[in-house]
């Protein structure tokens, strides 16, 4: 999902570089409709990409960003009890 995001340059996005503009001024109202937009492609993009179990979790977060750093979180989760059991069976 990284190297398709960066290849559509929308990585900014979920790292945070790119953030909803905060001028509501008529020249900026265009800016936050793009970013929006943008915005809610990459969560159906991500949704589309994950199981429906684990879409469900992400329907609670409004930014690119927050999706990410949930997804992070939720794969990264190391089980050591786990993980000792299957080295000592191996």
């Amino acid at each position: 999902m990284r190297n398709f995001l960066k290849g559509k340059k929308m990585w900014g996005y979920v790292s945070g570089t790119y953030v909803v503009p905060k001028n509501t001024e008529e020249g900026d109202i265009a800016s936050i409709d793009a970013w929006e937009a943008n915005n809610a492609k990459i969560i159906t993009w991500i949704n589309n990409s994950v199981e429906h179990s684990i879409g469900t979790q992400l329907a609670k977060y409004e930014t690119t960003n927050k999706v990410w750093d949930h997804l992070q979180w939720l794969f990264t989760q190391s089980n050591f009890t786990k993980q000792y059991q299957l080295e000592n069976d191996i």
